[in-house]
Formats: C-alpha cells, sequence, structure tokens
C-alpha cells in the first residue's frame, strides 16, 4: 500500500473521485474537499519524500569502500531506467566498449521505465518482450515510428524457459549482442540459464534482495507465474552469481537499491571492474524506496512524433 501510495506521489497521478450521479450535494461538496486537500498533501509530501530519500543514498554513497574508483555504485543514475540501471550500464559500456549496440528486454511494462530506452535514444537498437496485452498495445502507439523503422521490434510473449530459445531466434539478434536485460518478477534465473542461442556480452538481471549471500535460493520454477507482490520471485544474488560462473560471466555491481545485478563476460571484466568480484562484496539489500531518489525531471511520456 505504502510503495503504491509513494508511486502516486512521484507521477502525480492522484485522480479526483467523482460523485455518483444523484449524489447528496453536502456529500459532493465534502468529496471535492477531500480531493483537494489530498492534492496538496501530494504537492508536499512528494518533493519532502524525494529529498529524504536522496539525503539517504547520499550518505550510502559517502562510504569509503565507495572510493574504490573501480566500483560501480557513484556512477548510478536514471533517466528513464526505474533506480540507477541507465549510470551503471553507461560506466559498464564506457569500460569495455560497445560493438553492435543491440540489445534485448523482457519484461518492459509500457516501454517508458526500463533499462534499454536510454539506449534507444542514444542510437541503440534491438527487442522488446512483454507479456501485457494492454501494455504491448501502448508501445505499439506510443514508440509507432521506432517500430515501423525496424530500430525497435516488439514480440507479445510471455517468456518461459521451454520458449525463450525460439523466441531469440524469430528476432533474429546477432550472437553476441551487447546487452540483455531480464526483469520478469519471477522466472527471471530459470529464463536466463535456458539461453543459449546467443552470448550477450552483459547482462543485467533483478535479483531477490531479500535473501543475502551467502544464500542460495531459487524460486521454483512455474511457467505461469505471475508476482503476487510476495517474496516469491527471482534468485538469490549468491545464486545468481553461481549461474553466472558457469555461463563464464562475472559480477561487476548491484544497484543500490538492491534491485538489479550486472554481470560481464568474463574475458571482457578483467582488471576494469572491482575485486573481490563476489556476491558477498557487491550485494546491496533491498532499499525499494531509493527509486525516488533517482527521479529526475517530469514522469517520462510519449513523444508525439513516435506515436503511430
Amino acid at each position: 500500500m505504502l510503495a503504491r501510495l509513494l508511486q502516486s506521489l512521484r507521477s502525480h497521478d492522484v485522480a479526483a473521485p467523482q460523485p455518483a450521479a444523484g449524489a447528496d450535494p453536502a456529500w459532493a461538496t465534502s468529496l471535492r474537499e477531500i480531493d483537494r486537500r489530498l492534492q496538496e498533501l501530494s504537492a508536499i509530501a512528494g518533493p519532502q519524500l524525494q529529498s529524504l530519500v536522496t539525503q539517504e543514498r547520499d550518505r550510502l554513497l559517502a562510504d569509503s569502500r565507495y572510493d574504490d574508483p573501480l566500483r560501480l555504485e557513484r556512477h548510478g543514475a536514471s533517466v528513464y531506467s526505474q533506480n540507477d540501471e541507465d549510470g551503471i550500464l553507461a560506466e559498464i559500456f564506457r569500460r569495455i566498449g560497445t560493438t553492435d549496440r543491440r540489445f534485448l528486454e523482457f519484461g518492459v511494462d509500457a516501454g517508458l521505465e526500463n533499462n534499454t530506452l536510454c539506449l534507444i535514444e542514444q542510437g541503440w537498437s534491438g527487442a522488446w518482450i512483454e507479456g501485457d496485452a494492454a501494455r504491448v498495445a501502448q508501445i505499439h502507439k506510443g514508440f509507432g515510428r521506432w517500430l515501423d523503422s525496424g530500430r525497435l521490434v516488439l514480440r507479445h510473449a510471455l517468456v518461459m524457459r521451454e520458449n525463450i530459445n525460439g523466441l531469440i531466434g524469430d528476432l533474429k539478434l546477432p550472437p553476441e549482442p551487447d546487452l540483455i536485460s531480464i526483469d520478469i518478477d519471477g522466472n527471471d534465473y530459470h529464463v536466463w540459464e535456458a539461453i543459449d542461442v546467443i552470448r550477450p556480452r552483459v547482462v543485467a538481471i533483478e535479483y531477490n534482495a531479500k535473501f543475502p549471500p551467502p544464500m542460495e535460493w531459487i524460486m521454483a520454477y512455474d511457467p505461469m507465474h505471475g508476482w503476487d507482490g510476495t517474496d516469491q520471485f527471482g534468485a538469490s544474488l549468491e545464486s545468481l552469481t553461481t549461474l553466472a560462473a558457469r555461463k563464464d560471466y562475472t559480477l561487476v555491481g548491484c544497484s543500490l537499491s538492491g534491485a538489479n545485478a550486472f554481470f560481464v563476460r568474463t574475458p571482457l571484466a578483467a582488471g576494469k571492474f572491482a575485486q573481490p568480484a563476489t556476491a558477498a562484496s557487491l550485494y546491496h539489500p533491498p532499499r525499494y524506496h531509493l527509486v525516488h531518489a533517482y527521479a529526475t525531471g517530469h514522469p517520462p511520456g510519449y513523444s508525439r512524433s513516435q506515436m503511430r
């Protein structure tokens, strides 16, 4: 409930309630007054909340461990990402370079808050996979020109370990794209484990920060899983790091909020990122409220120049 309220304050999306037809005039007047006061509260609480969490973020980043120039946390920033992922990804690619600037992301919601929209704005191209039909319709309308030009390819599908390689094959991605971003609120571990038709240079994946190192924890595979707001999603950072090692990837950092982990192909990571490259060293606990510390400017919207 609190998270939904805070998100509402962030987006300034507090809709005015509408009295029913024939409602008592006094009741309707009271309802409008309640709404007016809620709007005032939103205007006051939103900036105060952002100020408080920004102070907490800055206090955390002042820790001397982040003086190491190979750590990624102080590079965190958001343009369209939910937390600090845009800045962290930019720094990773500054260090290892790019090749084709191609990506794949699945779990993109309506396309306005994810880990690759900022990259598209900088000339990258790639593919999104989204399982929610309503969100897919929004993307089709809001990013029509990119879709028409082929810079962005969109597939409506529920991603599972049984179908992920086929979906990727249909997208005709290069064998070694620069980036895959995985955030499907459930089977993330199992889907990454199953991918064997491409070898991305960088993998960004959500982890379940409730389970700190050295805990090995993986959500039981359920192809029809839908996140219900509980701790049943994803995998612990320790488990993902173990899987990454089997695939020849190295953990290079995590979001300060404890949301996403970043892995780089081991030969590319050598000498460029903090050591030791272990879950214990790079883990961050769940600080999901820090999403408000990375809010910049007004909420994102669809450009008329891109809309169909």
